[in-house]
């Protein structure tokens, strides 16, 4: 199995498709927010045209109502895996979303259903009120998060106020992961930061131009709760308060822009450190010697 994983606008989904085309492969995402069928082009999903050129799972198949989720992903691309070896053709996974990676390659924490009470209670909590109460109960845990990690920090209370176990105990006890049933071939990309930074820029300002009306369409639906998982892609808030007058496209563009480099920034650090030794890491951003780089894993 090929891994491809890194930043946003690294260059993944061009090298996933060109090792598709040239070794019978099936591209599989792994990108949290690729998911969702409401935003083509905001996710930066491939095109049509090049889903056309080698297939292509688990992109735009979850609708914007619903809450997708690691532990789904993972059921998911195990099925994915197992359906591209079974025709023959080499699984890329490409994407960089870590959870969803470490989900499915080292398994899922047991932790029990949550309390909904508790979940309720927690939610409701300012985040430094949160944050303080988890410094009380799970130190450890909360001097890893930042101070305005909201989701996680709440995710993090909840797991311990519920269930009296930290999360980092849980996770501790992961099991389903396919890590020891296949052989992974990884490259992650790490790009020159100034490269990829201008990468960001530009191609956020073409997608202001182009993603005005998925956005509008999106943010005019009844049925998506406003704490669905697909508002929080970067480039909803952002637009949607260009189109509703409350800001302009220039506006939104800086904004948009501003919020992507920081996400790859945290992208960069975690794919720097987090993923095992052997895993390659490379700052080639030619997608030919990309190409030629993976080949000689692959053999």
């Amino acid at each position: 199995m090929a891994l491809i994983a890194g930043p946003t606008a690294s260059g993944k989904s061009a090298l996933a498709l060109a090792l598709a085309e040239k070794h019978n492969g099936t591209v599989i995402n792994a990108d949290s927010m690729q998911v969702y069928a409401d935003l083509r082009v905001l996710t930066a999903r491939p095109p049509v045209e090049e889903e056309k050129r080698a297939p292509h799972r688990l992109f735009g198949h979850i609708d914007g109502a619903e809450a997708h989720s690691a532990a789904r992903w993972a059921a998911e691309a195990r099925a994915a895996i197992h359906e591209a070896h079974e025709e023959g053709r080499l699984p890329i996974l490409v994407g960089g979303t870590g959870m969803y990676l470490r989900t499915l390659l080292e398994g899922i924490a047991p932790v029990p259903e949550i309390d909904s009470l508790i979940r309720a209670e927690v939610r409701a909590l300012p985040v430094e009120e949160a944050r303080a109460e988890l410094a009380r109960l799970d130190p450890e845990t909360a001097a890893r998060l930042g101070p305005i990690d909201s989701l996680r920090i709440s995710r993090a209370l909840e797991v311990v106020r519920s269930t009296g176990k930290s999360l980092r105990d849980w996770q501790e006890e992961r099991h389903g992961g396919i890590g020891g049933e296949v052989r992974v071939a990884a490259t992650i990309l790490l790009p020159d930061k100034t490269w990829l930074a201008d990468r960001i820029d530009r191609r956020f300002r073409h997608m202001v131009k182009v993603a005005q009306g998925e956005v509008e369409a999106l943010l005019a639906r009844t049925d998506v709760p406003d704490d669905a998982p697909v508002l929080r892609a970067i480039g909803v808030r952002e637009i949607g308060l260009a189109l509703s007058g409350e800001s302009n496209l220039d506006e939104a563009h800086f904004a948009g822009s501003l919020a992507t480099r920081q996400y790859a920034k945290r992208q960069y650090t975690w794919f720097r450190r987090q993923p095992p030794p052997e895993w390659e890491r490379t700052d080639e951003t030619q997608t030919n010697r990309l190409v030629e780089q993976f080949e000689t894993k692959l053999l």
